[in-house]
């Protein structure tokens, strides 16, 4: 029978838990397109500073040979620091749990715990890996939320001084054109990305109750109405999207606990390609011998409960999801 001293070996260490957390897990699901759209990197520090220039650059004049010549000034430089978010969550194995094992056939006492540890590891990988999406389509529609859904932990126009561009597709009337619409919003976020970037594609991230209106306006169904003999009119294109205006359009769709990710009135026009638009900092974790390291993803470690009663586990992440230009960002009403 295995008892609690078998967490003191070094296959329950705070380095062998982390690295078995961070490890990918077999046949899980591949990412949402949503976490394609974010570079990843680990910061040694808690904080994030974006670098942002207010400069616009201009035409050269012509001038007679031997004239002075028009001065380029120095662009006005600031930063603007953000907090990574603390994200941990806790588990408990008690004593009992593990005084009842015993070898099973061709796996020790050790293995046995080892996948009851792991299986522990995995859910609250999974609570993380969660929330971080959450966060993450936070930093698309400009307001990171708290698990409440309500209470903001970072509001992205805020802190960039800017405002939000939008614009309203006027569903409601047949006679809209919104392939007009489309290319305005289009537009927009071109001139937001200036020559800070190249734009790749288009995606647009709908609402569900956008997408409805979307797919029934008589400008897309009309658009359609001939394609492949009608095909599109009788598909569900909720999951796999369909282009339209240039753009890949996909509803998307998230509730954990009562918590809708995205109002689902709205819509996002997201410019894909452009290099660092959408980033995850990770920041090491607050123990003692993670300070100033680079950050990882998840950390997890284990400690005994007291009287000896069980063991405590922790998983954590620090990450930060940000749009570095959220004015390329458009959001779309109905």
């Amino acid at each position: 029978m295995a008892d609690l001293s078998i967490f003191a070996g070094d296959e329950f260490g705070r380095i062998a838990m982390t690295h078995a957390i961070n490890q990918p897990v077999e046949g899980q699901a591949v990412p949402t397109r949503l976490d394609t759209l974010f570079e990843e990197s680990g910061v040694t520090t808690t904080a994030v500073f974006i670098e942002r220039e207010n400069d616009n650059l201009t035409l050269v004049p012509a001038a007679e040979r031997g004239s002075p010549s028009d001065p380029t000034t120095a662009g006005k430089r600031d930063m603007v620091p953000f907090q990574t978010i603390h994200l941990p969550t806790r588990a408990v194995i008690r004593a009992d749990e593990v005084q009842g094992i015993r070898a099973f056939g061709t796996e020790s006492e050790l293995e046995t715990v080892q996948a009851m540890v792991d299986k522990r590891l995995m859910k609250m990988r999974k609570r993380i890996e969660s929330t971080i999406r959450f966060q993450r389509v936070g930093a698309i529609t400009g307001k990171v939320y708290d698990a409440d859904g309500t209470s903001v932990l970072l509001d992205l126009y805020a802190r960039f001084a800017i405002e939000q561009q939008t614009v309203a597709f006027a569903m409601n009337a047949s006679e809209t054109k919104l392939l007009a619409k489309v290319t305005e919003a289009k537009r927009r976020a071109e001139d937001a990305i200036g020559g800070t970037g190249i734009i790749a594609g288009w995606l647009g991230i709908a609402g569900r109750n956008w997408f409805d209106s979307f797919t029934n306006h008589d400008s897309v169904q009309k658009a359609f109405d001939r394609w492949n003999d009608g095909q599109f009119l009788r598909d569900d294109h909720r999951r796999d999207g369909f282009s339209f205006g240039g753009v890949n359009w996909e509803e998307f769709y998230g509730n954990l606990g009562g918590v809708l990710f995205m109002d689902p009135d709205v819509a996002y026009l997201v410019p894909v390609g452009v290099d660092g638009l959408f980033i995850t900092n990770y920041a090491p974790a607050d123990y003692m011998e993670t300070v100033n390291t680079t950050g990882v993803p998840f950390y997890a470690s284990q400690e005994p409960l007291r009287h000896n009663k069980g063991i405590d586990m922790e998983a954590q992440s620090n990450p930060l999801s940000l749009c570095t230009l959220p004015r390329a960002i458009i959001k779309l009403t109905k």
